[in-house]
């Protein structure tokens, strides 16, 4: 009997690819963690996984990490880690129609490293990337399965009870404004009675409506939550921040970056634009703050949550880690079912107590899709959240899940992010 060759590029489990993209979150790289554990599990129906450095534009110029050469300890304790791990970049690509070049160079990447699985970790811009390169891949009979993995703070991805990293932003910016709120309290006869506190949110307000769960009472702060989808009211503003100083001595204020007028215009507009063609925002508390001091005379302080919001692992929700790791693990159990051009989401079941699942949903259902606030959560007077909204944060900011400690500060791990050698020509991004 004659002997049959099979080359040793069939005989090997085809690679995965990951990569992150967008602001980083305190839980983007549990999502890492998932994917790439469940990978390793998978043995003998997937090789190595590669991670792109800096997202999207490490694929294009094929710059890749090996991460089979981080250890399992090192993969585990990605679960407690900030930032982004393998580096992430704000890149938009081309639509296909304008320009195809670079969609078939990540074609050309991800054969040339015989990568059949691709998972993308971001936000509304990623997931349509995600699903433009399932397209491209099938156009050019590259059979490669994409998966996006959802990943943002603002928690604006349609089709998803909640998005990973939300959950934490939301526990960060609840006790901050509480104990800035207890200290206004205790110094407002002599110093500063009015406090705003600036949190991310360009269209959507949910991270501003999470601080409104640290007012658990009548009174207590923040009395005044100013979101995106309510046109700000310069005068029924001022009114209600002078009747909430008259009765209580103090006010705390939450206010969106993305605070609109009436005309929609946003108040703090920088007239500058980042690489996703987004407006940048910029300095909105400080610009109600000096309107409340110019008007009503009251001494202010002004505080930006800016990267602090979304770097604070050390206070991360324990359900937001468990959600974000689970959802990397099922991306790699839809890929191994065959599955393409979806994401793995979150369904909620029940309130009381919390339970939830992993759906999918079709990422040409999500891809550049907004879901903002519901305006059931917003109060009659659009100053406050309901007690709908309310039911709904609660569980997502439940539980603690602290990551280790040295010598008094978190001891987070770094990888060594091995590179890849390269096979094909340069490319310029």
């Amino acid at each position: 009997m004659a002997l049959v060759f099979v080359p040793e590029s069939v005989m090997k489990a085809p690679n995965a690819l990951y990569a992150q993209s967008g602001g980083p979150t305190a839980v983007i790289n549990a999502t890492a963690a998932g994917v790439i554990q469940a990978a390793r599990a998978a043995r003998g129906r997937i090789g190595k996984v590669y991670a792109g450095r800096n997202g999207i534009i490490g694929v294009l110029a094929e710059e890749l990490i090996d991460t089979s050469r981080e250890p399992a300890s090192a993969i585990a304790r990605l679960r407690e880690a900030p930032g982004a791990a393998f580096g992430s970049c704000r890149y938009k690509l081309k639509k296909p129609e304008q320009d195809r070049t670079q969609y078939e160079r990540l074609i050309e990447v991800l054969r040339a490293h015989d990568v059949r699985y691709f998972f993308y970790n971001g936000g509304n811009d990623s997931m349509d990337t995600a699903y433009k390169v399932s397209a491209i891949g099938a156009s050019m009979g590259y059979e490669i399965g994409c998966i996006g993995i959802p990943k943002t703070i603002d928690n604006d991805l349609p089709l998803t009870d909640v998005c990973p990293g939300f959950g934490s932003v939301a526990k960060y910016v609840a006790t901050s404004i509480r104990e800035a709120s207890l200290d206004v309290a205790s110094m407002h006869t002599t110093s500063t009675q009015v406090f705003v506190l600036e949190v991310m949110g360009r269209h959507a307000g949910w991270i501003t409506a999470a601080c409104g769960l640290a007012a658990e009472r009548s009174d207590d702060g923040p009395q005044i939550l100013l979101f995106p989808e309510v046109p700000f009211d310069e005068a029924r503003f001022l009114e209600r921040v002078k009747a909430t100083v008259a009765r209580v001595g103090w006010c705390s204020i939450a206010v969106s970056e993305g605070l609109r007028r009436a005309d929609g215009k946003f108040l703090a507009e920088t007239g500058f634009q980042d690489a996703f063609g987004h407006k940048q925002l910029g300095g909105v508390a400080r610009l109600v703050a000096d309107l409340i001091t110019d008007r009503l005379g009251f001494k202010h302080h002004a505080a930006v949550a800016d990267y602090l919001q979304r770097a604070a692992r050390h206070i991360a929700s324990r359900t937001d880690v468990e959600q974000a790791y689970r959802l990397g693990a099922a991306a790699v159990k839809l890929a191994l079912a065959g599955r393409n051009a979806v994401m793995p989401t979150i369904v909620r079941v029940a309130d009381r107590p919390y339970r939830w699942k992993v759906g999918v949903a079709e990422l040409k259902d999500v891809a550049n899709v907004e879901r903002t606030m519901p305006r059931e959560f917003i109060d009659a007077d659009g100053f406050h959240i309901t007690p709908a909204c309310r039911r709904y944060l609660c569980p997502l900011v439940r539980g603690e899940d602290y990551p280790a400690f040295r010598d008094g500060l978190p001891d987070y791990v770094r990888l060594r992010n091995a590179p890849v050698a390269k096979r094909l020509p340069g490319f310029k991004p």
